[in-house]
């Protein structure tokens, strides 16, 4: 399910919902099946929504197709993008500030022997898929860019066959077999070219950001699981430590260096994403408990080496926090920190608005929900005037604001 709300004219206009249309859904639903094709028996789509080519898309990774939203939030048509390209994509492609393309690298289950990276145009064609070989059938959650290269992170939890002849709908496992090692992939070259840096085992979900090295290597900030599916199947483990650090990738030694940035438990970093691998001063990240404790949201400073926190009150938990830039400003912190915080007793969510200038301060607005909106994975800011999708007329849930 897609959740979104549309602000306009100083105003918080509306909040709505839309299943995503698989067919499943839609014949629960009675409704024609939306056209596009499929990648056979695979079709749920749940973990990221992106604007792209003036469109709305809505990604998973592994091996179905993404779907296309309207502006509404109705789902359009299946397909990799305007390409006929039969491949797994992922939840969590980069923009190339220089060109605007969209990088991922991508897995798919049905081939474990590789991975690929996947280059889709400014106007949604598939310019470039490049398959470059692994071991175990890696799950590569996110991936990374500098300015020269795709960052492919090849770490130790992969496909478990015997997991999969089990029934379960996610068959990865932690794998002391599989060797830990992140890639460096020049844009426009082949597998060949990829240099390899092997790195202490341990896993990783999302990057910050990354940036080119003058001697070949780079920096990598990621947020770091020690452990992941080792024992428990769905998610961290209770004693496994999380944190958020700098690898860097060296180009004499092919070692990872890994520094500890910050020890304090999170997810979901977020960046000014004109900043791709550029040097850049500022992550915003989701304070992570296991129990689903209340949350701060932090603001590291890598310069100074300090992180501010956020805190939305008792009972109350971040989701992923995107960073709007104010128009016509070119200043990183210049601009605003957009998310969903969920209240956990309650049956109401809020779409918070901070001045990332002002990290501490009050809230910018709040946008009071009419429910609780589910703690999902993640999302973005589109700005309404580059979409150009087919709206759908049904009506959407009234809101309300508070401007403090």
């Amino acid at each position: 399910m897609v959740h979104g709300g549309r602000l306009a004219d100083g105003r918080a206009q509306w909040y709505r919902n839309r299943w995503v249309g698989t067919d499943a859904v839609q014949r629960r639903l009675g409704r024609a099946r939306v056209p596009g094709p499929r990648r056979g028996a695979f079709e749920t789509v749940n973990t990221n929504v992106i604007g792209h080519g003036g469109r709305l898309w809505a990604l998973v990774e592994a091996g179905p197709y993404p779907v296309e939203l309207d502006e509404q939030l109705n789902s359009v048509r299946h397909g990799l993008f305007d390409s006929r390209v039969s491949e797994a994509f992922s939840a969590h492609p980069h923009r190339d500030p220089a060109t605007g393309a969209l990088h991922a690298i991508c897995y798919d289950v049905l081939r474990p022997r590789s991975v690929h990276h996947v280059v889709v145009s400014p106007d949604c064609r598939v310019t470039r898929v490049e398959r470059i070989p692994v071991r175990h059938g890696p799950l590569v959650h996110d991936s990374a860019l500098t300015q020269s290269s795709m960052v492919i992170l090849d770490l130790p939890v992969t496909f478990s066959p015997r997991a999969a002849m089990g029934g379960d709908a996610f068959p990865f496992r932690w794998n002391d077999r599989h060797a830990a090692r992140v890639g460096l992939l020049p844009k426009e070259e082949s597998a060949e070219q990829v240099r390899w840096f092997e790195v202490d085992p341990c896993y990783a979900f999302h990057t910050a950001n990354a940036v080119d090295l003058p001697d070949g290597g780079a920096l990598l900030d990621v947020v770091v699981h020690a452990r992941m599916f080792h024992r428990a199947e769905h998610g961290p483990e209770g004693d496994v430590p999380i944190t958020f650090e700098r690898w860097t990738l060296d180009a004499e030694t092919r070692r990872v260096e890994r520094a500890v940035l910050s020890d304090r438990p999170q997810e979901f970093p977020r960046f000014d994403e004109r900043r791709t691998g550029a040097p850049y001063r500022h992550v915003y990240a989701a304070g992570f408990s296991r129990h689903h404790e209340p949350q701060p949201l932090l603001r590291h400073d890598l310069e100074e080496g300090r992180t501010l926190s956020h805190h939305f009150g008792a009972d109350h938990v971040p989701g992923t926090f995107v960073f709007v830039p104010r128009p016509n400003s070119s200043a990183e912190d210049d601009g605003w920190l957009v998310g969903y915080v969920h209240a956990l007793s309650e049956e109401n969510s809020e779409l918070v608005i901070l001045d990332a200038q002002d990290f501490e301060g009050e809230p910018q607005a709040v946008v009071h929900l009419p429910h609780r909106v589910p703690m999902g994975f993640h999302g973005n800011w589109v700005p309404l005037s580059g979409i150009a999708g087919r709206a759908r007329n049904r009506s959407p849930r009234r809101i309300g604001v508070s401007l403090p």
